[in-house]
């Protein structure tokens, strides 16, 4: 019998007791897992490379507020500004109203995109078509592969905010870097069938030629419209994207609070379990010091039963938290940020094993030290 057996043989001597505290520990982990895997895609992941030397530039007002499209060229004179392109938000219905129908949507230039998105790659042959045809389209390859598209394909979107039905035809495949799902067309087909859409774009898209000279692009864009009208807010594309994240409230602060409550919940269940298995056991620590048992080996047996249970609930956990995230980055609206944070997984699960076994050993150290420092003849005398 090794102290590894022993420790095993012991940590599920009460079996319906250790099952119950290993599907606790394994929920408390899911849950801090799940949300730390979230939290990193939102506020450590950068992205591409190449996004570091792109901003947005949207109205400083609101997202609903055109700017004008001769910003553009205005925004083109700013030293180390590469590439300006409209980028705009195409809401619209394909095939029905269904969320599994919905995907992102947006017109853009299709002579200057791929260069500046530039982690975007399609063939030469497929780009020259696009470019050539008004009512063409590209679209991702995963976003393509999910609803059977080929190239040549009809794509009709019925514009809601746009009071106009795009008839595409789909020139090309694109594949990504980064997580995409996003269908592209010509921005100059809405504008020439509809006249309030010409001369006017939601956001233009910059590609700055270093990422030192962003920070500088994106004062100088702004300090240049500050008393225009239509005054502008340009940001990182990370900052954009937790713009709409901070619509929501402080996110941040609301997934730490709920992790802290998740460890907090396993500390508590891990030290109620320890603490009723060590009273139970309390003759038997007994007759351990009896047969020759070490302080410091008993301790360590406890200890050792309670990191186990910790540890096996905290793998369960995770290993569950894994399917979870890559079925919701299948979501229609928010598939892409559960993609980013499926990548994010991988260093959250050490982190979480690690909780695990600190909670376990923090948990059972001072029922544990209380044991081993019970007296023979008391603990004989013990009735539990």
């Amino acid at each position: 019998m090794t102290l590894a057996r022993f420790v095993r043989k012991n940590a599920f001597r009460n079996k319906r007791r250790s099952i119950l505290t290993v599907l606790s520990m394994a929920f408390s982990l899911l849950l801090l897992s799940f949300l730390m895997s979230v939290w990193r895609a939102f506020y450590i992941d950068q992205g591409s490379a190449e996004s570091a030397q792109r901003l947005i530039v949207r109205h400083k007002v609101s997202l609903a507020n055109f700017l004008p499209g001769f910003y553009r060229e205005k925004i083109h004179t700013i030293p180390a500004v590469v590439h300006v392109i409209p980028v705009n938000w195409f809401q619209g219905i394909y095939r029905d109203a269904k969320p599994e129908n919905f995907f992102a949507r947006f017109g853009t230039d299709p002579d200057e995109f791929f260069d500046t998105y530039k982690e975007l790659s399609i063939p030469a042959d497929q780009l020259d078509a696009w470019r050539k045809d008004r009512a063409g389209a590209v679209a991702d390859a995963a976003l393509a592969k999910k609803y059977g598209w080929k190239v040549g394909e009809r794509i009709v979107i019925t514009g809601d905010i746009y009071p106009i039905k795009l008839e595409l035809t789909l020139r090309g495949i694109f594949t990504s870097t980064q997580p995409n799902n996003a269908l592209y067309f010509n921005w100059k087909y809405v504008e020439e069938g509809l006249a309030f859409a010409k001369g006017h774009a939601g956001t233009f898209g910059i590609l700055v030629d270093s990422p030192q000279n962003v920070d500088r692009v994106a004062k100088a864009v702004d300090v240049m419209f500050a008393n225009a009208p239509e005054p502008t807010k340009t940001e990182t594309e990370k900052g954009f994207q937790l713009s709409f994240i901070n619509m929501l409230g402080n996110v941040k602060a609301f997934i730490m609070v709920i992790s802290l409550a998740a460890v907090f919940t396993i500390l508590l269940v891990s030290g109620n379990t320890m603490a009723m298995s060590i009273r139970e056991r309390t003759r038997e620590v007994a007759v351990l010091k009896t047969l020759g048992f070490r302080r410091q080996t008993i301790l360590g047996l406890f200890i050792g039963e309670a990191v186990a249970i910790a540890l096996l609930g905290g793998i369960c956990g995770t290993l569950v938290a894994y399917p979870l995230l890559l079925g919701m980055s299948q979501a229609p609206q928010l598939g892409g940020l559960f993609l980013v944070a499926l990548r994010e997984w991988k260093y959250v699960a050490p982190v979480a094993w690690g909780v695990a076994i600190a909670s376990g050993f923090l948990s059972s150290a001072i029922p544990a030290y209380g044991a081993s420092r019970t007296g023979i003849v008391d603990g004989l005398r013990h009735i539990g």
